[in-house]
């Protein structure tokens, strides 16, 4: 039974609706045509028992008028689907008709008070319309029904003679006809209402679930890029997943690659676990002066970092940013070395290059393992542009420059020749930039002393990973903390890696290695270049510091 009932209802909806149909059009579709179908099958009921009784008196065709209009207002409701049209055709006809019925029939007592059918209108009107006009067809009722109790006396002449057995059989069946179309609709209705709820609980219960699921995906996300994206950045990414999605695009960025100089060589000398805290005290603050800029953070090489500005969030200010980024990441070094000199490691430098250039950027691998980075030639470029660079220096190019503007304070620039380049490249070394940021170096070489005696040197050519010209003569004239005057027996290009060691030392010493970049030419004699030193080793610091202290006593006598 229960079987054949939701069946039956199944039937109706797909015959009463509409595919676009919302579940409140559709409950409200099937709920009319239902009570429409009942209404239609008491009159042919009604007409019949009027019929039987009365034989075939106006009413009897009243009655059959009324089924005959419903049921043709359904079939072109059927064919047209127009829910409005069957509204308008049942409220005239159950409204009006019962009240014929009962002024045709002789009044309420000789009808059974058959208006009784008319509450259907403002009933129905509540469940497919508003209150409002619920109200007002209610309105409307109430005025007929006294209207009516009014005339009542006129219309009961009309009255044919029943007894009083048929009298209440009417009275009874104008009661139970609209209680069972209002309790069957009703029932329906609320039935219909109920599975919308529980489909709703589960829609809500399915929402919880993918929420707490996007709660999850954001704790993930954070954990995966919090170290390495600012909040703006993740922020964006979490708005829009899909740009995590497989896939590149073509975008202008400004690319910064840091180094530590001489790093590796210092890495010898440490332990691995010195050498690790060590990284973790240099990456602690130059990670957080990166978020700050909104750089995002590509690559952790060893002790490189690679930092890309403009994406995945789009930055006009991004040559600004980066350019900012880098002078205050240099000055932040200091507070590096303070940290590393507490726990008794040694200082550090690093090196700076910017390039602002063309790339591919986006999520590039597999669909098991990708990674967000960026490709072309430009981020090589950038390589080659902070290789150029000494301890505490920033260079950027040609692009960075042009794109930057006045705002940028230019100490130096020349022209090089990067492995693999047609081309000579300009680069620029920045002391600071203005405007809405406003930072300078702060780092600043001591000044030069003229050593009492000349310290002999020997060297090597270093060019890239490759060995150049080995065992040459040389000597150091003039000594800084991290510079130095050399005269070398011929001249060499800027910018060229030197291995030196110093020599008529004893051989401890004598081994030991210490690097350097020619940054300058000297005029003093001959071929005398100006090198800034990339790593030195303590023993060799400690034999250069003396030298520097003799000659500056030497000075003040």
């Amino acid at each position: 039974m229960k079987h054949s009932v939701y069946k039956f209802w199944s039937f109706l909806e797909k015959s009463c609706t509409l595919d676009t149909d919302s579940p409140e059009e559709r409950r409200s579709k099937v709920t009319l045509v239902v009570i429409t179908g009942l209404c239609s099958i008491a009159s042919v009921i009604w007409g019949t028992l009027y019929y039987a009784i009365f034989g075939p008196i106006i009413t009897t065709f009243i009655t059959y008028g009324f089924t005959v209009v419903l049921g043709a207002a359904l079939l072109i409701y059927f064919k047209t689907k127009r829910f409005a049209f069957l509204l308008y055709v049942f409220f005239l006809m159950i409204f009006w008709n019962p009240i014929a019925m009962q002024w045709s029939l002789g009044g309420f007592a000789a009808s059974g008070v058959l208006m009784l059918w008319s509450i259907l209108a403002p009933f129905s009107s509540l469940m497919f319309q508003d209150i409002k006009k619920a109200t007002g067809w209610f309105l409307a009722y109430v005025m007929l029904l006294l209207f009516s109790l009014y005339f009542d006396g006129y219309v009961s002449q009309w009255a044919s003679p029943i007894s009083n057995k048929i009298s209440m059989l009417f009275f009874g069946m104008n009661i139970i006809g609209p209680s069972i179309i209002i309790i069957c609709s009703m029932m329906y209705f609320v039935n219909a209402f109920q599975k919308e709820h529980e489909r709703s609980e589960k829609l809500l219960l399915h929402l919880t679930e993918e929420r707490e699921k996007l709660a999850d995906l954001t704790a993930l996300l954070k954990r995966m890029f919090g170290r390495y994206l600012s909040t703006e950045v993740m922020k964006s990414l979490i708005e829009n997943p899909s740009a995590l999605e497989l896939g590149g695009e073509r975008r202008r960025v400004t690319i910064m690659m840091t180094d530590l100089r001489g790093f590796t060589a210092l890495s010898e000398r440490l332990e691995p676990e010195q050498v690790v805290q060590m990284l973790n005290v240099y990456f602690e603050i130059m990670v957080e002066v990166v978020l700050k800029y909104n750089g995002t953070i590509n690559e952790i090489i060893g002790d490189a970092l690679l930092v890309i500005f403009g994406a995945p969030q789009d930055m006009p200010d991004r040559t600004h940013r980066a350019t900012a980024c880098a002078i205050e990441m240099q000055n932040a070094m200091s507070q590096v070395n303070e940290e590393n000199r507490v726990q008794g490691l040694p200082a550090l430098e690093m090196g700076i290059g910017i390039n602002e250039t063309e790339v591919i950027v986006g999520n590039i691998g597999s669909s098991k393992r990708s990674k967000y980075t960026v490709v072309g030639s430009g981020v090589n470029m950038t390589s080659r542009i902070e290789s150029y660079t000494v301890g505490g220096q920033i260079l950027i190019s040609e692009s960075v420059r042009q794109e930057a503007g006045e705002v940028l304070r230019i100490d130096a620039q020349r022209e090089v020749l990067p492995k693999g380049a047609e081309v000579p490249l300009r680069i620029y070394e920045v002391g600071g930039i203005a405007g809405q940021y406003n930072l300078a170096l702060e780092w600043k070489n001591p000044a030069l002393v003229t050593l009492a005696r000349q310290i002999p040197l020997r060297h090597t050519v270093l060019e890239g990973k490759n060995v150049g010209k080995k065992g040459l003569e040389g000597s150091v004239i003039r000594l800084s903390e991290k510079t130095a005057v050399i005269a070398l027996d011929e001249p060499l290009e800027l910018l060229t890696n030197l291995k030196m060691n110093i020599g008529d030392v004893d051989e401890k010493l004598s081994t030991r290695d210490f690097y350097g970049k020619v940054i300058e030419r000297s005029e003093e004699i001959g071929h005398a270049h100006v090198v800034c030193f990339t790593s030195v080793p303590p023993e060799v610091d400690a034999y250069f510091q003396s030298h520097r202290q003799h000659a500056a006593k030497s000075a003040a006598r």
